[in-house]
Parts: C-alpha cells; sequence; structure tokens
C-alpha cells in the first residue's frame, strides 16, 4: 500500500498539557488500554512511510518504547516546537518524504482506513503533492458547511514554514495563509473528528465504541 514515489510520515502529537482533562489523558484508559494505543495502532499501516510520537511524557514514552513506536521525548514548551521536532525527526527518518501528516492523539474513533485514503487523495495528486493540503472533514445531510478537524496533511513545500513556526503556534498557521490549497477528505462518521478533551468525553467516546459492537 505504500506509495514509493510519495512516501508520508506521520507525527503523532502527544505534547499536550491536558489541563482540562486533569491528568495525562493519553494514559487514560479507553476499554482496557491506554487511550494512546488507539493512536499507535491506527498508524501502523504501510501506508506511512515513517512515524514518530513526541512527547513531553516520561510514561509515554515508555509505552510507545514497550512497543517499538519510535518516540521523542522534550522538554520544550510550545506547540511548535511538537510540529517542529517531530517533522525534523520524520525527515531523519525517512529524508525523501513528500508529506506529513499531524495527527492528535486523543481521537480514539479515527478509523485506519480514513487515515489511508487521506493518504491516498495526497497521492493522487501527482506532481502537485508538494503545494497539497488535505484534511479530514465531515459534512452532514443538508448541511452546506462541513465541520473540519485533523489529522492534515502537508506537502513537502510547507515544511519550511513548519518547521519555523511563531512561538505556541502550530500548523493552523500555514492552514490560514494557504486556504486555496486546502482539501477535505469527508467522513462518514463525525464521531472520528472528535477528541478527548475531558473525562466526561473520554467516556462519551468509549460508550460510542460500545454501541458499536
Amino acid at each position: 500500500m505504500e506509495n514509493r514515489n510519495f512516501p508520508v510520515g506521520c507525527v503523532i502529537m502527544a505534547s499536550g498539557l491536558a489541563k482540562r482533562f486533569g491528568s495525562n489523558k493519553l494514559l487514560a484508559d479507553f476499554g482496557g488500554h491506554p487511550l494512546l494505543c488507539r493512536a499507535l495502532e491506527m498508524t501502523s499501516t504501510p501506508a506511512l512511510a515513517a512515524r514518530v510520537v513526541v512527547t513531553r511524557s516520561a510514561e509515554v514514552k515508555a509505552l510507545c518504547d514497550a512497543q517499538g513506536v519510535p518516540c521523542l521525548l522534550h522538554g520544550l514548551p510550545g506547540r511548535n516546537d511538537t510540529v517542529r521536532l517531530g517533522l525534523e525527526a520524520l525527515l531523519e527518518q525517512c529524508p525523501e518524504l513528500a508529506g506529513c501528516i499531524f495527527l492528535p492523539g486523543d481521537q480514539p474513533l479515527l478509523q485506519r482506513k480514513t487515515l489511508e485514503a487521506l493518504i491516498a487523495a495526497f497521492t493522487r495528486t501527482q506532481k502537485e503533492t508538494e503545494r497539497a493540503i488535505f484534511r479530514l472533514g465531515y459534512r452532514a445531510m443538508n448541511d452546506p458547511e462541513p465541520i473540519v478537524g485533523s489529522p492534515v496533511l502537508f506537502g513537502c513545500g510547507y515544511f519550511p514554514a513548519l518547521r519555523t513556526l511563531p512561538e505556541g503556534k502550530g500548523g493552523s498557521v500555514v492552514l490560514r495563509a494557504h486556504p486555496e490549497q486546502v482539501h477535505l477528505v469527508y467522513t462518514q462518521r463525525r464521531e472520528e473528528l472528535l477528541d478527548a478533551d475531558t473525562p466526561e468525553a473520554l467516556a462519551e467516546l468509549l460508550s460510542l465504541v460500545i454501541l458499536r459492537q
């Protein structure tokens, strides 16, 4: 499944302070496993040429090490630091990356096939991949305005901007600067876009998983 002509990497964002959650939500139980395990499982696909978890948590680092997933432990404060460090770590693994996905570690209902669809849409742009941006969206029936969210896939033409983001800012700076280049890949399930910002939100997401079983 991996497209060797347009290799794509993934930075799993796991550096949040989780102030609203009250503890490290990525280690919170979700169906018998730490929440982050959902992201690790979902990104275990040959469609990705490389992946890396970026975190400030030694416990998250230990979890990734135990599962053999590359993980970068750092102590820098800003979201821009997480983006830069993750992208640079991927480029060390795969210098010829055509694109990079930034994936929050707290979207447990995101499906592997959805991530693969995002990558497939990007690789179909062929020579235009360098300036392409793809992100996940959902359009409700009879609603003209789609809901947009993460993950987001940036072509390599944006790598310099992503490595030099303003202090404390994330990839949304690049999205706002290039709206004409942003394409949506739609999911049929809105819950794939939902994250677990609070214990209540996490419980609600888990209830959706149970209902589907």
